[in-house]
C-alpha cells in the first residue's frame, strides 16, 4: 500500500497549561493521549501524543498533542516541527495567557501558516465572556501567521464545537512539501516493538522512503535499511513527504533519540557550525556576541553560543526594524539540518524564547572575527536564493562531486555558476581568481625569464594554485588552452602574444656559443664552458634556449651540437647492425674522444633507446 501525501493532514495542538489540548483531542478522536501515569495523576500532558482521525472527505488528520508546561516548551517545538495545520487552545474562561503567546510565535516562526483556535470550557462562560474571549484571540492574531484563523466556541463536555472543529479541518490543506528531495524524518519519538525491534516516528520532512531502502541515521552517521513502515498503524510499502510515519529499524534502540533524523544516505550533514537568518520576537532580552542558548532545529535541542556577524548586540528595536539579522549558532553537539530548516532559539538560563528564524548554510567553518563582515554579506546572497555561495564559500579547495550534489551545486542548468575541473567542482569567481593566479605567475616567469619559451607547470605553482590538486591544476591549464587564454607548445606554458626577441648583443652572444658547439663536435663544452664563451649577462638562458630550440643537446653536464649527436646516432647503429655489440673501448677509438665524453654520450644513447647496456657492452636497444 503507498499512501498519498495529500490525503493527509498533520495537526498540531498548541496553548497555555491546562487550556483543554488534550481533552479536545480526546473529544475529536476519542482517544486519551496522556497515557503516563503521571500525566494521568497530575492532569497534565508531559510527553508528545499521537492519533488520527478519519476526516468525512476521506483525508486523514494525524494530531500531534503536545505541553503546554513553560518546562515542557522543548517538547512543544519537537511535536510542532513537522505540523501542517496548529489547532490553539484557548480558555474561554481564563483567555490569552503567557503560554498561549509563547506557543503562537513559536508557530510563526516554525512557518506554520494555517491553523484553527478552539475556544476551549465554551460551556462554563456565558455568551458575552464568550465573544470577549473570542475577540481577544483575534487580536492576539493579528499579525501572526494565524492571523484570521476561524475561532470556534469549544467544549469536551458537551462537545459544542466538535462537528465545526472537524469541517474547518477538513477543508485545510497540507504544507507544500517535496518529494523529489532527499528522505528526512526528524525523530520525535522512539519505542521498542515486541517481535519487530526498533520503531521510530515522526513527519517526513522531505522526500521518501521504501521498504528495504538505505537509510542514515544522524548525527550519528549510522547506516541502516528499513524493515517496515507504517502509516497511522497501517503497513504501507512506501512513505512520503508530509506523512506521520513509523520506521522499523534493526538497531538498537539505545543509539536513537528524540533529535536524531533518519535520512537518505549522504544527503544531510552533521554539523555543529549552523549560519542563520534570526528574528528576535518583540520583547525578547537582547543578545550579545558568545551568548549561550539553546537551538531547537527538527526535534533536536542543543546547548550552543552565538557569533554575531553583522551587529554587536541584538536589541528590542532590532525586532521592530524588519530588517535581517545574520548569526553563526556554534553547536555543543553535532545536529543535523539542512539550508531552508526553521529553527528557535531560546535563552539558556532562564528558559525564554528569544527568536527564531531559517538555516541557510548547515556546512559553516567556525567563523574569525575579521570574516565575520564578509559572512554576513555571503549569507545575504544566499537569503536572496543566491546558492552559488555554498560552493563559493568552499574557496580554492572547491568541492568533491558528493559534496557539490549534497549542496545543489553540481555543474548544470541551474547551476552555471559551478565548473568541474577533474572529480572538484569550483564556482566560477573561484575560477576566475585561479585564471588570474595562472597568468599573474606566468607574467612573473616571463619577466624573470626573457628568454625562455614558456614555464614547466611545475614553476607557476605558487600563492592559491598550491591549493590545487595536480590534476585538477591539469584540467585548470586545459580550459585556459581551450579558451586562449595561456598557450601550450612543447610542454611549456605562455601567454599569449610572447615572443622571444633578441638584441644585437644577445645574438652575437647566441652565435659563438652555438660555433663553439659546432666546432667541438663530440667534445663537448660544459654549459658553464659555453656560457663563458658566450660573454653576456643572458648567456646562461640564452645556451637553455639553444636546447628548447633543440639546436644543442644537454648530454649530463654538457651541450653538444645537434647535427653532431645525430651523426654519432647513426654512426653508433651501424656498428651495431654490424657486429651487435661494442664496449667502451671500441667506442673510445671509433669516436676518437676521451673518457670524459664518452660515458655521458654513452649514457645518453641508452636514454635515447638507441643501445642498451647489457654487462660491460652495448646492445642495440631494439
Amino acid at each position: 500500500m503507498t499512501v498519498h501525501p495529500h490525503a493527509h493532514l498533520v495537526v498540531g495542538t498548541a496553548g497555555h497549561i491546562d487550556h483543554g489540548k488534550t481533552s479536545l483531542v480526546r473529544t475529536l478522536t476519542g482517544v486519551d493521549l496522556d497515557t503516563l501515569p503521571e500525566e494521568q495523576h497530575r492532569g497534565i500532558t508531559i510527553a508528545l501524543g499521537f492519533t488520527h482521525l478519519d476526516l468525512p472527505s476521506g483525508r486523514v488528520a494525524g494530531f500531534v498533542d503536545v505541553p503546554g508546561h513553560e518546562r515542557l516548551v522543548r517538547t512543544m517545538v519537537a511535536g510542532a516541527s513537522g505540523v501542517d495545520v496548529a489547532l490553539l487552545c484557548v480558555s474561554a474562561a481564563e483567555g490569552v495567557m503567557p503560554q498561549t503567546r509563547e506557543h503562537l510565535a513559536i508557530l510563526d516562526l516554525l512557518g506554520v501558516e494555517r491553523g484553527i483556535v478552539a475556544l476551549t470550557f465554551a460551556d462554563l462562560v456565558d455568551a458575552d465572556l464568550l465573544e470577549v474571549a473570542a475577540e481577544e484571540v483575534r487580536d492576539v492574531l493579528a499579525g501572526t501567521a494565524l492571523a484570521g484563523a476561524p475561532v470556534i466556541p469549544f467544549s469536551s463536555v458537551t462537545g459544542l464545537g466538535r462537528e465545526a472543529v472537524v469541517a474547518v479541518l477538513d477543508t485545510l490543506p497540507a504544507r507544500t512539501r517535496t518529494d523529489s528531495g532527499p528522505f528526512r524524518l526528524p525523530v520525535d519519538r522512539v519505542f521498542t516493538l515486541r517481535g519487530h525491534g526498533t520503531v521510530v516516528t515522526g513527519t517526513v520532512h522531505s522526500g521518501r522512503v521504501r521498504e528495504g531502502d538505505e537509510v542514515e541515521v544522524l548525527p550519528a552517521g549510522l547506516r541502516t535499511r528499513v524493515r517496515s513502515l507504517q502509516v497511522h498503524g497501517k503497513p504501507v510499502q512506501e512513505a512520503r513527504a508530509g506523512l506521520r510515519t513509523a520506521v522499523n529499524l534493526p538497531i538498537p534502540r539505545e543509539v536513537l533519540g528524540r533529535g536524531h533524523e533518519v535520512a537518505s544516505p549522504g544527503a544531510v550533514p552533521a554539523t555543529r557550525f549552523v549560519d542563520v537568518r534570526y528574528r528576535p520576537l518583540v520583547g525578547a532580552p537582547p543578545l550579545e556576541d558568545g551568548d549561550s542558548v539553546r537551538f531547537l532545529v527538527g526535534t533536536a535541542e542543543v546547548l550552543a553560543r552565538l557569533r554575531l556577524l553583522d551587529t554587536d548586540r541584538i536589541s528590542a528595536e532590532d525586532a521592530d526594524s524588519g530588517r535581517p539579522i545574520y548569526l553563526q549558532v556554534q553547536a555543543d553537539e553535532f545536529l543535523s539540518c539542512l539550508p531552508g530548516d526553521r529553527f528557535v532559539l531560546r535563552r539558556a538560563s532562564p528558559v525564554d524564547t528569544l527568536g527564531g528564524g531559517v538555516v541557510l548554510d548547515p556546512w559553516a567553518h567556525p567563523v574569525r572575527h575579521r570574516d565575520r563582515a564578509r559572512s554576513a554579506a555571503e549569507l545575504a546572497r544566499l537569503d536572496a536564493k543566491d546558492g552559488g555561495v555554498l560552493l563559493l564559500r568552499a574557496e580554492r579547495a572547491g568541492l568533491s562531486v558528493a559534496e557539490a550534489r549534497q549542496r545543489g551545486c553540481l555543474p548544470g542548468p541551474d547551476a552555471p555558476w559551478a565548473l568541474l575541473y577533474a572529480d572538484r567542482v569550483f564556482h566560477q569567481e573561484v575560477r576566475a581568481e585561479l585564471g588570474t593566479a595562472v597568468r599573474a605567475a606566468l607574467e612573473r616567469f616571463h619577466r624573470e625569464h626573457p628568454l625562455a619559451p614558456g614555464a614547466h607547470r611545475k614553476e607557476i605553482v605558487s600563492g592559491p594554485l598550491k591549493a590545487l590538486d595536480d590534476r585538477v591544476l591539469e584540467a585548470l591549464l586545459a580550459a585556459m588552452t581551450a579558451s586562449g587564454e595561456v598557450e601550450v607548445e612543447g610542454g611549456r606554458l605562455r601567454l599569449p602574444g610572447f615572443a622571444l626577441r633578441l638584441d644585437p648583443a644577445q645574438v652575437a652572444a647566441r652565435s659563438r656559443m652555438l660555433e663553439a658547439a659546432r666546432e667541438a663536435g663530440l667534445a663537448m663544452h660544459t654549459v658553464q664552458g659555453l656560457v663563458a664563451i658566450g660573454a653576456h649577462a643572458d648567456a646562461e638562458d640564452l645556451a637553455y634556449r639553444l636546447v628548447d630550440e633543440g639546436v644543442l643537446v644537454r648530454v649530463g653536464p654538457f651541450l653538444g651540437d645537434r647535427a653532431a649527436m645525430d651523426a654519432c646516432v647513426a654512426e653508433v647503429r651501424g656498428w651495431l647492425a654490424r657486429d651487435g655489440t661494442f664496449n667502451p673501448t671500441d667506442a673510445k677509438e671509433r669516436l676518437g674522444i676521451t673518457r670524459k665524453h664518452l660515458i655521458p654520450i654513452l649514457e645518453w644513447l641508452d636514454a635515447q633507446r638507441v643501445t642498451r647496456r647489457v654487462g660491460e657492452v652495448r646492445r642495440s636497444y631494439l
